[in-house]
């Protein structure tokens, strides 16, 4: 089981930190990813981090602004936004694995709302 938080309201070029905790102690074995859903959109992908924090990757849309992360001890999936945009609105998502759309473990997810 995952739970996202930290989402809000901010305004274009403001930033937020999403997180992402994860119950159990397998959290550290799983490759993470984040996607997001806009209002009237599909999901859509925005960052994944390998297990071991050896690689990260990221959709060209954020690249550049996002930085994902993991805390393993802390059984923890951070997400840096910085310079947000209005096209950045949407409710974000995490679970284990890399496409997560259907996933059953994912979270209740966290809505990140930009405007002015």
């Amino acid at each position: 089981q995952v739970s996202e938080s930290g989402g809000g309201l901010v305004q274009p070029g403001g930033s937020l930190t999403l997180s992402c905790a994860a119950s159990g102690d397998t959290f550290g074995d799983y490759d993470m990813t984040w996607i997001r859903q806009a209002p009237g959109k599909g999901p859509e992908w925005v960052a994944s981090i390998r297990w071991d924090t050896k690689g990260e990757y990221y959709a060209e849309s954020v690249k550049g602004r996002f930085t994902v992360s993991r805390d393993n001890a802390k059984s923890v999936l951070y997400l840096q936004m910085n310079n947000l945009n209005q096209e950045d609105t949407a409710v974000y998502f995490c679970a284990p694995g890399y496409d997560i759309a259907n996933s059953p473990y994912r979270g209740p997810g966290t809505l990140v709302t930009v405007s002015s």
